[in-house]
């Protein structure tokens, strides 16, 4: 017999491995200071490139003011219990009537958190006889709502990335195993895809409804605020609005707060309220954070200059790097990947360097998020960014590459680095 205790300490998983040589500088680094795009890491400041802040709320003086009015009149308890038995409030009913009227649609749920939320919906939306189709490259939470989906017994079909033809076969697979079930199947894709920026293909996945019947999940986690010409989302970019069947975003990009929605018709988020484990027993929304996300809404909505300044520095980010030879793959969103080849200690050392001599602060995914011997070095540009650090990033940016090219960084570990 295992003591479980024990395995954990001989198995620390595929990032726990990693904790003592980079907790604290590649994995739960500090950064410190007011919320805007230089901060302050172990002591120096940088420019920072990953947080998720696209419109430049987070530090904002009227947000600011909202959340602390908010708490100085009600507190962060207020209130107190799950919304189901003593958590409601008109104003969290304001908010959802809100959310639901800006995506186009008839009712809107507000969720505690946006990971849990999404896992909850499905949890909810499927029985064991449903199927599943979903996107390859699908975020955590919908994987793991399909994990839970699996473990009760559903079935469930994976398509490439973006891969419509194989969609539409997975679509073929789903629908003859829904019959022989007497179930129903289920799409999920994102609108913009967190990692690479590029966006779900809402378009041509809404053609297949022509030839198979199922209902669409979008999660728009990075879409919400940043796509379409209102905000709205990724499926308001591309005209298709009413062919989603479920909307999914959270307040963590854009609205850069706590919480998540999903809108559909009425009768659909109706089932979802009372069948949504994750909420139903789980604290509601304390008083700060809906008031916070009424204001930040009614700037999403009122103030467009937020949205256009984030765009100003995006596009100047992507053409920048692009007219000096860098490979930022498909993205059609703020979200700026750069893809390099190199191996995975070159890439600590790219961060390294980046931090230590050029006070750039930027996240790196290596391999299994990318394929062996690709490098991403992944940038969020926001509202708060100006021009000036634009050029600044691309200027070190092409010293990286040069760097790169001379295989300064194929050592076991730059002396350079500081942990701690």
């Amino acid at each position: 017999m295992v003591d479980i205790f024990d395995r954990l300490q001989e198995a620390r998983g595929p990032l726990g491995q990693y904790q003592q040589k980079a907790e604290g500088y590649f994995m739960f680094p500090e950064l410190e200071g007011e919320i805007k795009p230089r901060m302050t890491f172990q002591g120096r400041e940088v420019l920072t490139w990953s947080l998720n802040n696209y419109l430049g709320l987070a530090n904002h003086p009227e947000v600011r003011k909202a959340d602390a009015d908010a708490a100085a009149k009600y507190g962060m308890a207020y209130p107190m219990g799950a919304r189901m038995m003593s958590g409601q409030t008109k104003h969290h009913a304001e908010l959802e009537n809100r959310l639901a009227k800006f995506v186009k649609k008839e009712s809107a749920f507000l969720l505690n958190y946006g990971y849990q939320g999404m896992v909850s919906i499905i949890d909810s939306l499927v029985t064991r006889k449903d199927v599943i189709v979903y996107d390859s490259e699908s975020h955590a939470c919908i994987m793991d709502g399909i994990f839970l989906h699996k473990a009760k017994g559903g079935k469930s079909f994976v398509f490439p990335h973006n891969d419509i033809e194989r969609c539409g076969k997975m679509l073929k697979f789903a629908t003859k195993n829904a019959e022989e079930n007497g179930g129903g199947v289920l799409l999920i894709t994102e609108g913009v895809f967190g990692m690479a920026g590029d966006l779900g293909n809402l378009p041509e996945i809404v053609k297949l409804k022509k030839d198979y019947k199922f209902r669409l999940l979008i999660d728009d986690a990075h879409g919400f605020g940043t796509m379409g010409k209102t905000g709205a989302g990724t499926d308001e970019h591309f005209g298709v609005q009413d062919d989603i069947d479920i909307y999914f975003s959270t307040f963590a990009k854009s609205m850069a707060g706590i919480g998540a929605f999903v809108a559909a018709h009425k009768y659909v988020v109706d089932s979802l309220k009372y069948s949504m484990r994750s909420q139903i027993f789980a604290k509601s929304l304390p008083m700060p954070m809906v008031f916070g996300a009424l204001k930040r809404l009614d700037m999403l909505q009122n103030q467009s200059e937020h949205k256009d300044n984030l765009w100003k520095v995006a596009t100047a980010l992507q053409n920048g790097l692009r007219e000096n030879g860098f490979d930022i793959g498909n993205t059609e969103s703020p979200v700026t990947p750069v893809y390099f080849s190199g191996s995975v200690p070159e890439g600590t050392n790219i961060v390294i360097d980046l931090r230590e001599n050029y006070n750039i602060f930027c996240s790196i995914v290596v391999y299994p998020v990318v394929p062996k011997g690709v490098l991403m070095l992944r940038l969020i540009p926001t509202a708060a960014h100006t021009l000036d650090d634009v050029n600044e990033t691309i200027e070190v940016f092409k010293k990286i590459k040069v760097n790169l090219d001379a295989g300064k960084y194929n050592t076991e570990e730059m002396k350079s680095m500081k942990i701690g």
